[in-house]
């Protein structure tokens, strides 16, 4: 039987011929004669000889019948690949079907081989990671991380220069890492590229890439996308980026993102990536500034719509909130209740194959990804491809993304502030009450968390195509912290042991104009930071919890995924969970920058009874560390209250600010963030 870790040296190079050599331990695949493509088939003892003089390791692949691939290879190897655009959809849906539908190991690695050099090499990478996410013999398998297969999605092209001369020139042992510039994309000139760090971070990138990984919207298989509150997962995920964003526009004084509620406004924001695609060996293209939207007539990609479509299909949705149902396929109504109603508002913007009637809701939020993509060149008169928005890779890149997402999210709010205010009741947690709360960071001082720049090292080689091997690497700046602990003070008046599900959250105190800000308003920019469960002695109670351990976040190693250094061993429940945990937000960007002076913010904790928020299941073996944006593989959201609780809703009569809000249970800390401007190099 085949060994499942030889799947994943089919990410490595992805643009070279199936069977070049990979691997750190140099392995070749023996491809058949019959698999190899027409170019290298009349000289295959020739390429295949010359690839294999240090061959440490070889892989017999089998020869099998292979299934159709029409369809997967109706997408050219040199075109870009996107999620958002439904042709494609469809087609990396048959390719993973056909992966995951293969009886064994063997023919998925037969299969694999064969379609590795004939279809998309990004779509193929797709399809692939979903396959074995999915398959119950491949769910052990820990994924590289995409940056390392298609580094040019994530870093400056110049760079690419210096990086090939360096593998070239220096043997492996002695390579110096290649230093990515901090402003490439624009100058100061451009407000937003205050915010280069937050949108160009390789880490936040990443999490997008890899949730929709996780939560693929289309496959024949249903339940492969049919994933727990799957559609609220995925409101409330883009929520929280947009509470997260928000924070740090307020730490470069700037105000809130302004939604791009009206379609036929230019787009103000302009934006030059600076990237080449070596997939298809172009310049992904730029926006300019004011560009506006234009009706779409793009045939090779199957796309003939106006910009009055995603008008149309807004209008419905929002009646639909209005109505306080949707229809489906066969007329019934589907009631948008306080338990469901979000979920199903998810699944119907995204959208996904999940929602109850794509005919009359259409495809809004995907749709919109590709509208501003095409801006430059609506009618492919000049023959280029889409921006960076277009891709789920290099889309939050782009400041319109925000844009278009703070208005996907008002989307939702609508919905969201037509749901009763939680009462007293709902919200109290009798017997329990929180009696003090301080965050500190290591010899820091308390309540002030300290933000600052740090560089650190990736390994670039695996996606480093047609190039002497060893490790390349390159050097980026990035946002991180000092780790910070919270001490909360808990009392338990009841007699016996109890349970309580801390939730932790932070938003900044006053409003862009300086002005404290309402709670209704406030709420929006409540910014997840942890979520745990604690067991409640009689009388008073310590609890001490570390920024590291947050059920928010990934830590550094798995963003990045030094998988030789950082594989846990094998067949432990480690490994298993290892993947999953490639969804997550970067823990170095936990917190917004903040200001030299101090952004002033408030830290609220809530204890709320774990009782009535539990869900029965086992966890232990799953990836749950990271489940607040990316729940938990094969089990339900462990949290059976709404995603955001106590925030996604209004707050009640009375409670016009954050302090007015309080129950017993609940209590709020100044904080300040404070940014120093100095540089540190990771240590290895």
């Amino acid at each position: 039987m085949a060994d499942t870790q030889n799947l994943l040296l089919l990410f490595e190079h992805p643009t070279e011929p199936v069977f070049m050599d990979k691997g750190k331990k140099v392995t070749v695949f023996d491809v058949p004669d019959s698999y190899l493509t027409d170019r290298y088939r009349p000289i295959s003892n020739e390429v295949q000889s010359r690839v294999g003089e240090k061959v440490e390791q070889r892989v017999p692949v089998r020869e099998i019948s292979i299934p159709d691939l029409r369809i997967p290879m109706s997408l050219g190897r040199e075109e870009q690949f996107s999620l958002f655009i439904p042709k494609h959809r469809r087609i990396a849906g048959r390719l993973i079907d056909i992966f995951v539908n293969m009886r064994s190991v063997d023919d998925l690695q037969s299969v694999a081989v064969y379609a590795r050099d004939r279809v998309n090499p990004v779509m193929f990478n797709y399809a692939l990671s979903v396959a074995l996410l999915h398959r119950p013999d491949t769910q052990g398998l820990d994924l590289p991380s995409f940056a390392q297969s298609f580094p040019d999605r994530f870093v400056d092209s110049q760079v690419f220069r210096e990086l090939r001369e360096e593998s070239f020139v220096v043997q492996p042992g002695s390579r110096m890492p290649i230093v990515i510039p901090r402003d490439y994309t624009a100058s100061d000139l451009e407000p937003e590229h205050r915010l280069w760090y937050f949108r160009e971070d390789l880490g936040v990138n990443l999490h997008h890439w890899h949730w929709h990984l996780v939560y693929p919207f289309e496959a024949s298989d249903r339940s492969i996308v049919a994933k727990d509150r799957r559609g609220e997962l995925f409101y409330y995920m883009h929520e929280q980026i947009m509470a997260r964003y928000n924070m740090e526009r307020f730490s470069n004084n700037l105000a809130r993102t302004q939604p791009f509620n009206n379609l036929r406004e230019p787009i103000a924001e302009g934006y030059f990536p600076k990237m080449d695609s070596l997939v298809s060996s172009r310049a992904w293209p730029p926006r300019f500034d004011n560009t506006r939207l234009g009706d779409l007539n793009r045939e090779q990609d199957q796309i003939n719509l106006e910009v009055a479509d995603l008008e149309r299909w807004r209008d419905r949705i929002y009646e639909a909130i209005h109505q306080g149902f949707v229809m489906d396929e066969r007329g019934q109504r589907v009631e948008l209740d306080e338990t469901r109603g979000i979920d199903i508002l998810g699944n119907i913007l995204e959208s996904s194959i999940l929602s109850p009637n794509r005919t009359l809701y259409g495809d809004l939020h995907n749709f919109g990804h590709v509208f501003i993509s095409y801006s430059h060149d609506t009618n492919n008169k000049h023959l280029e491809s889409f921006g960076v928005i277009g891709d789920s890779s290099t889309a939050m890149r782009d400041p319109a993304f925000y844009r278009w997402h703070a208005y996907i999210d008002r989307i939702f709010q609508e919905h969201k502030t037509r749901l009763p205010a939680y009462t007293d009741t709902q919200l109290n947690y009798s017997g329990i009450s929180i009696t003090g709360v301080q965050v500190a960071s290591n010899g820091g001082q308390p309540n002030v968390l300290t933000t600052f720049w740090q560089q650190s090292d990736m390994d670039l080689s695996r996606g480093f195509d047609f190039t002497p091997r060893g490790n390349v690497f390159a050097r980026f700046t990035h946002l991180t912290h000092t780790p910070f602990t919270y001490t909360i003070n808990v009392n338990n008046d009841g007699g016996a042991q109890r349970f309580g599900y801390v939730r932790i959250f932070m938003a900044p105190k006053n409003d862009e104009r300086g002005q404290p800000m309402l709670l209704r308003e406030q709420r929006l920019m409540m910014v997840e930071l942890d979520k745990f469960v604690v067991s409640l002695n009689p009388g008073p109670n310590t609890i001490r919890r570390r920024s590291t351990e947050s059920s928010v976040t990934i830590p550094f190693e798995r963003t990045f995924r030094n998988l030789d250094a950082n594989r846990p061993a094998a067949g432990s429940p480690e490994e298993l969970e290892f993947n999953f945990c490639g969804c997550g937000w970067p823990n170095h960007m936990l917190i917004a920058k903040g200001l030299p002076e101090g952004l002033r913010c408030d830290l609220f904790v809530m204890v709320s009874n774990y009782e009535n928020d539990r869900i029965d299941q086992q966890l232990v073996g799953r990836c749950s560390d990271a489940a607040s944006y990316c729940g938990v593989r094969d089990r339900l959201y462990p949290d059976r209250q709404s995603m955001g609780y106590p925030f996604d809703r209004l707050p009640r009569t009375g409670a016009d600010r954050l302090v007015n809000f309080l129950t017993p249970n609940m209590s709020i800390v100044d904080v300040s963030i404070r940014h120093e401007n100095r540089v540190v190099t990771r240590q290895a």
